[in-house]
């Protein structure tokens, strides 16, 4: 047993192969990571677009009938394709972003020997995950307005991703297309950070319980758990960014102020916490799919 768990530590956490001298495992890495946020988010992408519907509105009440309610008149009114509207700006972000999350975090881990040479160090583990998050955020935060802006918008307004940001720059720059990077960041750390620890964490108690990897069943299903975490843990955070990029709150607000604003006017769960039942279904699918498919991809590659 001792000679598997040195083994295991020598790899890591994530349970690959000593790698980092090889220079084109980072190309590998994005690669797998791109291909994960991709399949990821065209999996639950109609889920995706009711939740910022509810999101935006200060108006709509929230339930998860009212949900089924939006994605079945969609449906029949706009067809099939709707319930994906926005889906082209999703996969334009989600996939850099993705590959960037996890060839950050994969770097970062390496760099900072987290878990390294038989030390556990979760506190390492949580900071990883969210350094990995806030980097692949600020570089990519452009195409997730671009993505809010057109989810909730109708082809009068915007045609095409490019019109998006045409008309977005047009209005206010690149500080119009930063809009709510600060509550997004501010959200991306305990999201990030839970859910890279708590995937980490089970598939470390794991290996140390039967001495093997877990199967990608066991992947999903910490995935799933890592998810459902991290969304609870930062969606008052989600609420505020995405009304901050779609301009649905009062002018001059911060993101501290947004959040008492939302409160005072909306209250906690009709508010900061509207939709958070769909993105316990969309969210912990999104992110089991996220990790299992990134780690397939990375051993299929021998990142």
């Amino acid at each position: 047993m001792s000679k598997l768990k040195d083994k295991h530590d020598e790899a890591g956490t994530s349970g690959d192969k000593s790698r980092p001298k090889d220079s084109f495992s980072i190309y590998k890495s994005l690669l797998a990571g791109a291909c994960a946020g991709a399949v990821a988010k065209t999996t639950i992408a109609p889920l995706d677009r009711t939740k910022i519907y509810f999101q935006v509105s200060s108006t709509r009440g929230y339930s998860l009938k009212s949900a089924l309610k939006f994605i079945r008149i969609t449906y029949k009114e706009n067809g099939f394709l709707a319930l994906y509207r926005g889906n082209s700006a999703t996969m334009a972000r989600v996939m850099p972003y993705a590959a960037l999350q996890f060839a950050a975090f994969e770097k970062y881990r390496q760099l900072l020997q987290v878990d390294a040479d038989g030390k556990r160090t979760p506190v390492k583990r949580y900071i990883v995950g969210s350094m990995a998050a806030v980097t692949a955020t600020f570089l990519t935060y452009p195409l997730d307005t671009a993505k809010a802006r057109l989810s909730v918008s109708t082809k009068m307004q915007y045609k095409t991703l490019r019109s998006v940001f045409v008309k977005t720059y047009a209005q206010g720059g690149i500080p119009l297309l930063y809009r709510g990077i600060i509550p997004t960041i501010t959200g991306v750390i305990p999201y990030a950070g839970s859910s890279f620890f708590t995937y980490q964490t089970l598939k470390l108690l794991y290996f140390e319980e039967f001495q093997k990897e877990p199967t990608h069943l066991y992947r999903m299903l910490f995935g799933m758990i890592s998810g459902l975490i991290g969304q609870s843990s930062s969606y008052p955070f989600d609420i505020v960014r995405r009304r901050m990029q779609t301009g649905r709150l009062p002018d001059g607000l911060g993101p501290l102020s947004a959040l008492v604003h939302i409160y005072r006017t909306e209250g906690l769960k009709r508010g900061l916490y509207k939709g958070l039942s769909m993105n316990w279904i969309k969210g912990p699918v999104a992110v089991g799919v996220s990790f299992t498919t990134y780690e397939y991809l990375r051993d299929m590659l021998h990142v």
